[in-house]
């Protein structure tokens, strides 16, 4: 019986090899066929805001009154506009402030309008009237907020209150972080972490930045961006970047921060009426 040396065995070898790759490469292409084939499903329709919502703003939350006691604790002195890039014509108006004429008028609430309510000391409760509006109240003057997220459709039917016409929306997130198509977004700000809600409020009646009577027009332009955030030990809080622009009081845009804490529940909510002094 002859041998056949290794060395004229070893081509074949080769050779079978290569078909056995090429073999295998085919047969996980044909199983990997009808995946490629299939047609792409029906459309999936646009998340409404509540279910998109990066952050859960719900619940009950208080004030966290660190910095501005002169003019937030206590009512300021008549003519005390420190801090507030008023012009001529809000100095006169505020110069003229009489609360007891508001009482008389029933403009006691003057002072809580959506420009000035947040930093009002006391509570908020936030929930979901529906799945485009955010409902924020008050329990410092009994004031509702409906942040609407389809507010751009209806602002124009809309009629001038203490609270205006608030159009809501979410920020987008940064740069790497991956969101549906069909993820609701308003705008971006430059360093934001995409956990932001921010709200545009418009048809104000006019009113106060401060209870002493620094006035804010009608023709005033509200911008507040509230962002959410999350300490180590569990806390949860929020901080509303506020900036009232009115062409006719101020100089310039008017823009506070105010920090809100997360509480357990509404065991501490306390609805008192507005008050003019």
């Amino acid at each position: 019986m002859r041998t056949t040396p290794w060395s004229r065995l070893q081509p074949a070898t080769e050779a079978s090899a290569s078909v056995r790759m090429c073999l295998q490469i085919c047969l996980v292409m044909l199983l990997q066929a009808p995946a490629f084939a299939q047609p792409p499903g029906p459309p999936q329709p646009p998340r409404s805001p509540r279910a998109a919502a990066p952050v859960d703003l719900t619940g009950y939350w208080v004030s966290v009154v660190s910095e501005d006691w002169r003019w937030r604790m206590v009512t300021p002195l008549k003519g005390d506009f420190a801090g507030v890039p008023v012009n001529a014509a809000a100095r006169k108006v505020g110069e003229s402030w009489n609360p007891a004429q508001d009482e008389a008028a029933g403009e006691q609430c003057k002072s809580y309008g959506a420009p000035a309510i947040m930093r009002v000391p006391g509570r908020v409760h936030i929930t979901w009237q529906d799945d485009s509006t955010l409902k924020l109240e008050t329990d410092s003057g009994q004031q509702t907020r409906l942040l609407d997220f389809n507010g751009a459709s209806k602002e124009i039917q809309a009629i001038p209150s203490w609270q205006g016409f608030s159009t809501a929306n979410w920020e987008r997130p940064p740069n790497g972080v991956e969101v549906p198509d069909n993820f609701p977004v308003f705008s971006t700000r430059t360093g934001t972490r995409g956990r932001s809600l921010e709200v545009v409020t418009t048809h104000l009646r006019p009113g106060y930045l401060r209870k002493n009577g620094v006035p804010y027009s009608a023709q005033t332009i509200l911008n507040e961006y509230f962002d959410y955030h999350k300490e180590s030990n569990g806390d949860e809080w929020f901080t509303v970047t506020t900036i009232v622009k009115d062409p006719v009081y101020l100089t310039g845009p008017y823009i506070t921060s105010t920090d809100f804490k997360k509480e357990r529940d509404g065991s501490k909510w306390d609805p008192t009426p507005c008050t003019a002094r």
